[in-house]
């Protein structure tokens, strides 16, 4: 068990940063756990009551993380004077409590949101604008100016790396320099479910519900998170309601747009679609150039006399286009690896330096992605290229999908026809055929195919 709690304090200390885990963490004697209670040593009460009202949930979790189960944390002095999670009653029995629960609705108002740490990095000034994301970072804006905003829901969806976890914690920041009383609560999917598996565990739905729905702005990150689990998705329902009701603001994120996230409830998906939806593209060759721009700025404040000789940039806005990410951590590799050798970054420090990212960075069109870009382009659901209509409307475009999968992807025409709902490999044989004939007699269709195998290949 000793080795265990050195891995989870090390985990505890990357996950809440050094200052935290000096003051409040480091303090804590391990020395059992039994019957699901995890038993420390601490030096006062006031640092067991904060460890417990503020940290209690991430060490229980980080023990979980371990394949340890625990239901709660005893803390006690060395004189073995029990303290936070039991109390004396007046007959002198010891009994248990759960600190939130004693909390009075006015003193929630004014403890500290479980919000999650903010990146200082992810600000409006650090978020490079381009025509792919011009639509998000000024709904993102408006929302922050904390004035009224005549959409609600904002949701936002895209891929991994576009910039939806930076608009958001853009949006927090913003709204914390503009009105720093403004009851703001900014998480992802799975800690909301996290906490409210919690309130059930310890019964403690009352306080719940009091800081959900208590704040002026919630934010939701990664809301596919909850599709298929179906007793958050009912209180994610009544919270999103209660707050709508109240006139409050909700921020929402996806990897995909709401009608698109298998498993989650038709009324929630109505509900995510009731303001405005925004889907962050993927960043274009200009995009990528200006935010390379905007972070070899910073890099060179860091790393003073490292130049970066001419080219450099455009070549790595040309090579890494899948993940804004990737980009920027391929410079600050480059960065740290030039200081070290004392080098200027050029072409074949570049290659040398990223072989790895250059090699996995090599552009792979999934099936996934041609369906979602054909519906796209035809203005069609997911839903309808796989299903089983066949209207004009659909069946072209899912021909022409199959098409596609068959000339850009190495998967197999079995496998192909899996991903079109079921279907057989003849059916994918047909779909490709008729591309063809089609492609050699009108020249409308054979553009269509063009458009969309550029827009596939970028």
């Amino acid at each position: 068990m000793d080795e265990s709690w050195e891995k989870i304090r090390s985990k505890l200390k990357s996950k809440l940063g050094h200052d935290i885990y000096k003051n409040w963490i480091e303090v804590l004697s391990f020395v059992k756990v039994k019957n699901n209670v995890a038993h420390f040593h601490v030096p006062s009460s006031f640092i067991a009551n904060w460890i417990d009202r503020n940290y209690r949930d991430q060490i229980i979790e980080s023990f979980i993380n371990e394949e340890i189960y625990i239901e709660n944390l005893l803390f006690e002095h060395k004189t073995n004077e029990t303290l936070s999670i039991q109390n004396e009653s007046s007959n002198g029995q010891t009994r248990d409590i759960n600190l939130s629960n004693v909390k009075n609705k006015k003193e929630n108002k004014n403890i500290e949101l479980p919000s999650s740490p903010l990146d200082k990095r992810f600000t409006f000034d650090r978020f490079v604008v381009g025509k792919p994301n011009e639509l998000a970072h000024a709904a993102a804006k408006r929302v922050a100016e904390s004035g009224p905003v005549t959409f609600n829901p904002l949701f936002l969806y895209g891929g991994v790396g576009l910039g939806k976890t930076h608009l958001m914690h853009a949006i927090a920041w913003q709204i914390k320099k503009i009105n720093p009383r403004s009851r703001m609560l900014y998480l992802s999917a799975e800690q909301f479910m996290y906490r409210f598996v919690q309130a059930l565990r310890f019964k403690d739905m009352y306080g719940f519900k009091e800081i959900f729905r208590s704040v002026d702005i919630l934010m939701v990150d990664d809301v596919q998170f909850i599709a298929g689990k179906e007793s958050t998705q009912d209180e994610f329902f009544h919270t999103f309601n209660a707050l709508v009701e109240q006139g409050k603001q909700l921020v929402i994120s996806g990897d995909r747009a709401p009608g698109e996230i298998d498993g989650l409830e038709e009324r929630i998906k109505s509900r995510l679609a009731w303001g405005l939806v925004v889907d962050l593209h993927p960043t274009d060759y200009e995009l990528r150039l200006g935010i390379l721009q905007s972070k070899v700025e910073i890099q060179t404040k860091l790393h003073p006399g490292i130049t970066v000789n001419k080219g450099i940039l455009e070549f790595l806005a040309h090579r890494i286009s899948s993940n804004v990410r990737v980009l920027e951590g391929s410079l600050t590799r480059l960065f740290a690896y030039a200081s070290l050798v004392g080098r200027s970054i050029d072409i074949d420090m570049a290659q040398e330096c990223l072989a790895d990212i250059l090699r996995s960075s090599e552009r792979k069109v999934t099936i996934e992605e041609i369906i979602r870009k054909v519906a796209d382009h035809y203005n069609l659901r997911m839903s309808d290229m796989i299903s089983a209509r066949r209207s004009r409307s659909i069946s072209r475009p899912r021909q022409l999908a199959m098409f596609l999968a068959k000339n850009l992807t190495s998967k197999s025409l079995p496998e192909i026809g899996r991903r079109f709902g079921g279907r057989d490999h003849t059916t994918v044989i047909h779909a490709v055929k008729k591309i063809e004939e089609l492609k050699n007699k009108d020249l409308h269709i054979a553009e269509e195919v063009e458009i969309l195998r550029r827009m596939l290949e970028a």
